[in-house]
């Protein structure tokens, strides 16, 4: 009877570790698929420095990478870099993104 006992037991805390396991690769995936976030003032205010209404560009650059997490580099074009920025557009059909 006591070996049983002891099968059962050692059973029981293999199963508890295999669920650790599972557990922390778990988290660990989700990590991977949720990057940091980036620091939109920074990127948007570097992307619209030299436009001609950078106000107009700097709240839609901020609308498009909070949605995107990504803004291209450069002032202008680069837009394949980050094709989530590229793919928001307004009611009219056109680039939401500068």
């Amino acid at each position: 009877m006591a070996i049983s006992k002891a099968l059962i037991a050692s059973l029981l805390i293999s199963l508890l570790i295999i669920q650790l396991v599972e557990a922390d690769q778990l988290v660990n995936d989700k990590d991977a698929k949720y990057p940091q976030k980036i620091d939109c003032g920074a990127a948007c205010k570097a992307r619209c420095k030299l436009s001609s209404r950078p106000h107009l560009c700097n709240r839609a650059c901020g609308t498009c990478c909070a949605r995107c997490n990504c803004v291209p580099p450069g002032t202008a074009g680069n837009q394949e870099m980050c094709p989530c920025y590229a793919s928001l557009t307004t009611h009219g059909g056109k680039r939401k993104c500068p």
